[in-house]
């Protein structure tokens, strides 16, 4: 029987503008896991296998974060699967618990990127996104514009010609997203802006504004998970919040079959939500909070719809009735989002983790949502990866 598993600790640094601070991966490793042990209250002797996150950084990178913590000859795992690569070392350092593998086990994240949008970074080998990037210019062509938010900007432009939504729907999202940030001092923007300010934003893919996309950023963050005998052998109960489902999923045949919102790894996130429904037990309806993958605002769009928060053509109706924010029937993005937060593709998944365990242990400041019982997280890498995990608050207690 597989084990329970219940995340026990977390911490993240802030997330910083590229170059703006002079620190390195060695020192985002080093806060964020020392951030998540204090809170913990355990010491680095007790971890008993580590899973490290990064996507820009040679192939023993996490060893070298890990031994700003401590040496202890434990296994360390190096994981890069994109932008959901903190989640993938989320998902790891969950299945070794869940196994029995381990008692108590780190996922560690960390990204020390470059200024400016992501590009290729090897031009003599077959880039492992040819197949997305064929499909794109074979339906839309091939914008001077960053791929990424060609892939997610045609996505978004798919749900505007079938269901008729505007481009103020999608500034709408970054309104929010911005004005939740405002609140979190882990958040690399921390400005409100108007829904007149996101529309006239430079526009960097029709219909994404600047201040719709997120940016790129340097940063840490870390998640402990522990099996059910250790929080109760350590007096965890109090703090633990359990994983009750969880599932990753990678691309299907359908990404290719002629949809943008496919290409964008719809697909990916509708099947692992899905999985981790029916696991569960528990369905949209009863989610207090979520933290979900809004890279650009097109995709947090399509994903309310991936996630079923609504049903086919209805999620324009949830960002345009305030049913996503504070005071709506769920606060999606309370942090600020990738767009406001920021996005070092390492930590990411960590962060969104770090968020909803202060949400479900009611303290998140102000930006706590109130009577928070159910999390759900959802991190995207095109290429491909989705994961989704469902948490849920003092089921120890």
């Amino acid at each position: 029987m597989a084990n329970r598993t219940f995340v026990i600790g977390v911490g993240m640094t802030k997330f910083e503008k590229p170059g703006s601070k002079e620190w390195d991966y060695p020192d985002m490793g080093r806060e964020a896991g020392k951030n998540a042990l204090a809170d913990a209250g355990i010491d680095f002797s007790e971890v008993e296998a580590a899973f490290v996150g990064y996507c820009y950084g040679d192939s023993t990178s996490g060893q070298r974060a890990l031994y700003e913590l401590g040496m202890t000859g434990i296994p360390a795992i190096n994981v890069n699967n994109n932008c959901s690569t903190g989640s993938s070392a989320l998902f790891l350092a969950r299945k070794f618990v869940q196994g029995g593998l381990a008692d108590c086990a780190m996922a560690l994240g960390f990204e020390k990127m470059e200024k400016g949008s992501l590009g290729l970074k090897y031009t003599d080998r077959t880039p492992p996104m040819d197949k997305h990037f064929f499909d794109m210019k074979d339906r839309r062509g091939i914008a001077p514009a960053p791929p990424a938010a060609q892939i997610f900007g045609n996505a978004g432009r798919e749900y505007m010609e079938k269901y008729g939504v505007s481009k103020d729907v999608f500034a709408k999202i970054g309104e929010k997203n911005h004005r939740h940030s405002v609140n979190n001092p882990y958040s690399q923007f921390q400005d409100e802006y108007s829904l007149d300010d996101i529309l006239a934003a430079p526009m960097i893919y029709d219909p994404l504004t600047k201040l719709q996309c997120c940016p790129t950023s340097d940063g840490g963050a870390c998640a402990i998970i522990a099996s059910e005998r250790y929080v109760r052998d350590h007096g965890l109960q109090d703090q633990a919040v359990e994983i009750i489902a969880q599932a990753m999923t990678t691309d299907f045949d359908s990404t290719f079959s002629g949809s943008d919102m496919s290409l964008a790894g719809f697909d990916m996130t509708r099947a692992a939500a899905d999985q981790v429904y029916e696991s569960s037990g528990r369905g949209p309806e009863d989610v207090d909070v979520i933290e979900l993958h809004d890279c650009f605002s097109a995709n947090e769009l399509i994903t309310y719809e991936g996630l079923r928060l609504c049903g086919p053509g209805r999620a324009g109706e949830l960002i345009n009735s305030g049913a996503v924010t504070y005071g709506g029937s769920v606060v999606v993005n309370p942090s600020g989002g990738l767009i406001s937060k920021g996005h070092p593709l390492g930590a990411t998944g960590l962060a969104q983790c770090s968020e909803l365990t202060w949400q479900l242990r009611g303290n998140a400041a102000k930006r706590q949502v109130e009577g928070a019982k159910i999390a759900l997280q959802h991190n995207l890498g095109l290429g491909g990866a989705a994961v989704v995990t469902m948490y849920e608050g003092g089921t120890l207690k």
